[in-house]
């Protein structure tokens, strides 16, 4: 076997340059969800189907899209021929009325694309507790099937369609040569508010939203890709946050159409493994970088830690704290923020043992503020775009890497008025 190629780049820079994963067509129209009259529904068919793995919201509050996946997945084990995408209403909330709605219109796409209804996977994201509009979404499924193609110029109108609060689209490919043969990676996620990801297993413990679809031409089965799906998601996208909340929509699936006839097995998991993490974790930071009112990108890397879980409690409480997030925003280096967060986190540490530097810059050792301190030059890092807090707990040796960014007046303004 010879591994010739396993690269990652942003779409938007190389749209009309690098192949797609075959066996697969995407399309959008504009349905008159959205107040702005931007496209709003997007559909991305598999003609010969596909194999999927999913992970959906750990919310305990799901929207009927979520319930109405989980029950088609389970139906059809796993095979997949279309996906119904519509932004500007989250089809949360809505009781009864929600489900039946959605059902509507995976029927409706059903007929248009000519599959079998459970085949038929909807996803919604926008307002929560909105009657669903699904007479619109409808009557712009023939517009949508007039649309579709399998060029990248259609791949980047799905993922211009849904978005929500976005500011721009978020797609990253890859490609893994393997024995003489390519195999294709497509993403497409939107998502820059209402971002804490927690994801689970689409069967057990059940307003903007993440959504992250990815295509590839591996010839895999639905038992294969959860394998697969299931850690990358952990490294990436259940490793970031925006605000602290969770979505009642999230969702990430996977879809595999076996159009290359590669599969997976002990010499090609790996490098596909790879080429899927990397993926993931680009359109895991290109939704922080997007995020609303976003002015500095923090990865928090938290090392020393007993546990991955321990590690991952600390990263989270500096993420979802005011107080870190508002000094980030002013590049003020208060670092005792950071050391009092890691405290209340629930890991288990000494604080004399403990080590945090803001960039190279190290301002808290062993228990006290460093005599190495410099106070202009760590503000210097933080008023950077992007840059990383290290946090060492001198307990052991797991880590995690944590994206997360400021809060700023600009996310108050956007989120005070989002229904208004």
């Amino acid at each position: 076997m010879s591994i010739e190629q396993n690269k990652v780049m942003n779409l938007e820079q190389e749209v009309n340059v690098q192949p797609l994963p075959r066996g697969f067509k995407w399309g959008a129209v504009k349905a008159g969800i959205k107040a702005s009259g931007k496209l709003d529904v997007a559909v991305a068919i598999a003609p010969k189907t596909a194999n999927a793995a999913v992970m959906y919201t750990k919310n305990q509050v799901v929207a009927a899209p979520v319930t109405v996946g989980r029950r088609h997945l389970q139906v059809t084990g796993g095979r997949v021929a279309a996906v119904l995408v519509n932004a500007g209403n989250a089809n949360c909330a809505t009781g009864q009325a929600g489900i039946d709605t959605c059902v509507q219109t995976c029927v409706a796409a059903a007929e248009t694309f000519h599959c079998i209804f459970d085949e038929v996977i909807p996803s919604s994201t926008g307002i929560i507790g909105v009657p669903f509009p699904a007479e619109k979404v409808i009557a712009a499924l023939p517009a949508v099937e007039a649309a579709l193609g399998d060029t990248p110029a259609h791949a980047e109108l799905f993922a211009q369609a849904i978005m929500t609060t976005d500011t721009r689209m978020k797609i990253a490919r890859a490609v893994v040569t393997i024995d003489g043969a390519e195999v294709n990676i497509f993403g497409a996620a939107k998502g820059a508010g209402m971002i804490h990801p927690q994801l689970g297993a689409p069967i057990g413990p059940p307003h903007a939203t993440m959504l992250v679809y990815l295509f590839t031409d591996l010839s895999a089965s639905t038992e294969e890709l959860n394998k697969l799906l299931a850690p990358a998601v952990e490294q990436s996208f259940n490793c970031i946050s925006i605000d602290g909340d969770t979505s009642t929509n999230d969702t990430v699936l996977l879809l595999a159409s076996g159009d290359t006839r590669t599969r997976l097995n002990e010499q090609t998991t790996e490098p596909f493994a790879n080429a899927l993490n990397q993926v993931c974790y680009s359109l895991a930071h290109q939704i922080v970088d997007d995020g609303e009112g976003v002015g500095h990108v923090v990865t928090l890397h938290i090392t020393g830690a007993r546990t991955p879980v321990e590690a991952k409690q600390v990263a989270k409480a500096i993420a979802h704290s005011p107080l870190c997030k508002t000094a980030w925003s002013s590049a003020d280096p208060n670092w005792g923020r950071l050391l009092a967060a890691a405290g209340y986190s629930g890991a288990t540490f000494n604080p004399e043992k403990v080590n945090i530097r803001i960039g190279t810059q190290p301002v808290f050792e062993l228990g006290m503020r460093t005599p190495h301190f410099d106070e202009a030059a760590a503000h210097t890092t933080m008023q950077q775009r992007e840059y990383t807090i290290t946090l060492d707990l001198g307990q052991g040796n797991s880590e995690c890497r944590f994206i997360t960014c400021d809060l700023t007046a600009e996310y108050v303004r956007i989120n005070a008025d989002y229904s208004t």
